[in-house]
């Protein structure tokens, strides 16, 4: 298995990890496709997690068609969310 893939699906469960911190310091989401599933879901983590499992199927089908640079760009992307996220939560927490 490809380490872009490990190193995207890694950063799925920190994306899931910092946005289950996030709803429990009390931050609201900002991305309009999760509050959905979430507010669909039985429990908001549940809706989250179902939002990862879909991105995990993306990167998956990345990799299956080589579609390497695409998987690149997506997990440089949510290193940078992961680390926006962890700034964000320190403030949010340093704020109350």
């Amino acid at each position: 298995m490809s380490s872009v893939l490990i190193n995207y699906a890694y950063l799925q469960l920190l994306d899931l990890l910092t946005t289950a911190a996030f709803l429990l310091a009390g931050v609201k989401e900002a991305n309009p496709i999760v509050v959905f599933a979430m507010e669909i879901a039985a429990n908001p983590i549940l809706g989250v997690a179902a939002v990862k499992a879909l991105a995990l199927m993306l990167g998956l089908y990345c990799w299956w068609s080589n579609r390497g640079r695409l998987l690149k760009m997506a997990t440089a992307f949510y290193a940078v969310l992961v680390a926006y996220n962890l700034v964000c939560l320190i403030l949010a927490l340093g704020a109350s």
